[in-house]
């Protein structure tokens, strides 16, 4: 039996556990929550799943999500 772990790495290297896994390639907010489509608006804050490494160890797994700033211009196509 495992006990997991996730985390989302902003693109300045900090870090913050989330609840659960995200898809590669998901968009989020900056707690890790996935961002329903279409936007209501496209002056958000999102993020884009752009990596994911694991790590195992003796009854422990970490995922980490990789975030990248997704620009506004971008967001406008979501709308």
């Amino acid at each position: 039996m495992y006990l997991s772990e996730n985390y989302i790495v902003f693109p300045e290297g900090d870090t913050q556990e989330i609840g659960s896994e995200l898809p590669f390639d998901a968009l989020v907010d900056l707690n890790g929550t996935p961002i329903g489509l279409p936007l209501p608006d496209f002056r958000v804050i999102a993020y884009r799943v752009v990596k994911i490494r694991r790590e195992e160890s003796t009854g422990m797994r970490r995922s980490f999500h990789y975030l990248e700033l997704v620009p506004a211009s971008e967001l406008a196509s979501y709308l």
